[in-house]
């Protein structure tokens, strides 16, 4: 095959891969105050787990293999334990100051402290943890389902309780 038609047939599958992403994703333009926050439970895909944190499926579906976005609102007050998710995500805090750490164990020492228009990484498999102090916390997540969260010590797991 020659350079030329691989070249070719890359480009048509990735114009398909296009093509049937923007045939599944929905035309939206939210203002904050649009988004429709259900009330705080536990057990919501794509979260910790955590019972008081609001979370809220903005496009795609993480339970799916597919690219999601999420929005988060975060308590003051709220401790998250080491865990990861199996997906590749990017965030961006959107309000407030979240605490945020890698690592598999819970270190408040080892937290950076990252204010609203702060960008984070949360790759494939990586053990973080994270905390808001004085203030509640509103972050976008941005992955490609399916989802999940898995706690290095599984007693810190909220669904678990």
């Amino acid at each position: 095959m020659s350079k030329t038609t691989i070249i070719a047939a890359s480009f048509f599958v990735s114009c398909a891969a296009v093509t049937s992403f923007a045939q599944e994703a929905k035309l939206l333009r939210l203002a904050p105050e649009e988004i429709q926050l259900p009330a705080a439970q536990g057990g919501q895909i794509g979260t910790s787990g955590t019972a008081t944190l609001q979370m809220k499926i903005l496009s795609g579906n993480p339970k799916k293999q597919s690219l999601y976005t999420m929005f988060a609102k975060i308590p003051k007050g709220t401790t998250i334990k080491p865990h990861s998710h199996p997906d590749d995500r990017v965030a961006v805090v959107v309000s407030g100051t979240w605490y945020f750490a890698y690592g598999d164990t819970f270190d408040e020492s080892a937290l950076k402290a990252l204010p609203a228009g702060s960008f984070y990484t949360e790759p494939p498999n990586a053990n973080h943890f994270a905390m808001t102090k004085d203030e509640d916390v509103t972050v976008y997540l941005m992955g490609t389902g399916p989802t999940g969260t898995v706690y290095v010590n599984p007693a810190d797991d909220p669904t678990k309780r």
